[in-house]
């Protein structure tokens, strides 16, 4: 009776490790962001994803397809704003990355890694295409795209992840300590009104 009380239990120590590891790796990237050591490199796209892909083992059905597409997004944002590629290529590189990105996702699907049905993946390519759009636009802040290929991106949005982890560790968490207390008060009652054996005769 205690096997699937451990499972649920490593699972969710698997989830508080995931939240804890992002909050370091957003940590670690505002402190080298802040130094100015990798500000040259349009690598903030690219380690966002990374970052993600770093904490997906302990728990694939949370990171591991919005890391995976996001990491191939800003590999071809590196190769575009790193001058390996011409400019106006950045829409077919983009969408080979995107093309990429998606059929990683269905892999990971059919292995069961990730759900089926995961609506991450979809709101990640519409709202790069809406920010692409809005650059078109030039309705984005100034410095918006400097933002993006810096290591503040990962920074703070590695670090909004880890907080978001953390919390959603939290409340279930929570509600599993509530559902075990319920499920013990139930099976205690049970026994209680139980009548004993030869007790009609």
């Amino acid at each position: 009776m205690q096997h699937p009380f451990s499972v649920s239990a490593g699972s969710r120590a698997n989830n508080l490790r995931q939240a804890y590891v992002l909050l370091l790796l957003g940590v670690v990237s505002l402190i080298v962001a802040w130094s100015g050591l990798l500000n040259a490199y349009p690598v903030g796209e690219l380690f966002f994803g990374f970052g993600m892909l770093i904490v997906a083992p302990l728990n694939t059905h949370r990171f591991l397809a919005a890391g995976w597409l996001t990491t191939l997004i800003g590999l071809a944002g590196f190769l575009i704003f790193g001058h390996m590629l011409p400019g106006n290529q950045i829409l077919a590189v983009h969408v080979l990355a995107i093309g990429l990105g998606l059929l990683g996702i269905g892999w990971m699907a059919r292995r069961g890694y990730i759900s089926a049905e995961a609506l991450a993946p979809s709101l990640l390519v519409i709202g790069v295409g809406v920010v692409e759009y809005l650059q078109a636009a030039h309705l984005t802040p100034a410095h918006f795209l400097s933002f993006a290929l810096s290591l503040w991106l990962p920074g703070f949005g590695l670090f909004v992840l880890g907080l978001f982890a953390l919390a959603i560790s939290g409340r279930t968490s929570i509600y599993a300590k509530l559902t075990g207390r319920t499920e013990t008060n139930v099976h205690h009652e049970s026994i209680a009104v139980r009548p004993a054996k030869g007790s009609n005769r």
